[in-house]
């Protein structure tokens, strides 16, 4: 099930965000939206799930336009976690991930046994099983952004969204969160991601969509996109490819 992004472009108010914007987002791949500050890539991933209208272009999902698909099907299809989430009400975690099956249910119908089932799972993806029973306002910025990806999870989407899920995550849980998309991914669900941090992204990416001024600097394989020349054009920072036991790994060395 393909996301196609095609000749897109976004105004908001006066001011046009996004220009021409075209790329083919594959399932069971990890895409990483990257770009300076104010390159519109918030704006792009809340156009691709359908929560901004297009000014020109499209974004089909399997060919169909996301923004005619009906809202609670889109919600079932598109799952989308956007920065800096909140809790609206101060409820348990797990109630709180529980709504991600809400579009799954027919309307006012109790959770069935595998509402129970997609829950739990996603809580033990995302290593929250024991905040369980804590209310959303006692969590600390890290476990509130994990519980919010596990309701995320819980609706089990076709496609993931996610507009950087790494912000408020200690190191270990920003590794742990990209080890659980990853898993995602090979699942052979859709991932796309908005990413600060050059590194995560060629650690955990398979394509990137770099943007720049509101356009498509590149976009393609991370090891093509992410080359040391085009770096240093579009975030003014130098960077080098290393080596090491586990990978290949992308390390800012100085300003551009």
């Amino acid at each position: 099930m393909e996301l196609s992004v095609t000749d897109l472009s976004v105004v908001l108010g006066r001011r046009q965000v996004l220009e021409g914007i075209s790329a083919l987002l594959v399932p069971g791949r990890i895409t990483a939206i990257l770009g300076p500050n104010g390159a519109g890539k918030s704006s792009l991933i809340k156009t691709v799930a359908g929560l901004l209208p297009a000014h020109r272009g499209t974004v089909t999902l399997a060919g169909r336009a996301v923004a005619d698909i009906e809202p609670r099907e889109r919600a079932r299809l598109i799952g989308y976690l956007p920065q800096d989430g909140t809790a609206a009400w101060n409820i348990r975690a797990a109630e709180l991930v529980a709504l991600g099956r809400l579009p799954h249910r027919a309307p006012f119908a109790g959770p069935a046994p595998h509402d129970f089932d997609a829950v739990m799972l996603a809580m033990g993806a995302t290593e929250t099983t024991h905040l369980a029973d804590r209310p959303v306002g006692e969590l600390s910025g890290g476990e509130r952004a994990r519980v919010l990806l596990a309701r995320v999870l819980a609706g089990e989407p076709r496609w993931l969204l996610a507009d950087e899920p790494l912000a408020s995550l200690d190191p270990a849980h920003q590794l742990d969160i990209l080890d659980r998309l990853r898993t995602v991914a090979s699942g052979g669900a859709g991932v796309a991601i908005v990413l600060h941090d050059l590194g995560h992204a060629a650690r955990v990416a398979d394509d990137v969509l770099l943007l720049n001024q509101g356009r498509v600097a590149a976009f393609g394989p991370a090891a093509d996109v992410l080359t040391e020349a085009r770096v240093a054009e579009v975030f003014a920072v130098k960077v080098r490819w290393i080596d090491t036991e586990h990978g290949r790994m992308l390390v800012p060395v100085g300003r551009g």
